[in-house]
């Protein structure tokens, strides 16, 4: 399970980087009054990547205590 989190983890930053690029670039070809809503998607795939990373850090502390609480 931790192979699959950590690539999901990286799979929303590669997403939101992604995202934001062709976003841009887009908004350069196109005009930005069209393509500036999708910049919200961009920012979705990074607090996705923010949230599960600190969701992995706490479960990992709280695995590392019942680990110490089944010790003693």
């Amino acid at each position: 399970m931790g192979l699959y989190n950590k690539i999901m983890l990286y799979f929303w930053l590669v997403a939101g980087i992604l995202i934001f690029i062709v976003v841009t670039v887009m908004g350069f070809k196109e005009g930005f009054k069209i393509w500036n809503y999708y910049y919200l998607f961009s920012g979705l795939a990074i607090l996705m990547f923010i949230v599960r990373r600190w969701m992995m850090k706490r479960m990992e502390k709280h695995l590392k205590y019942l680990s110490e609480q089944n010790k003693d």
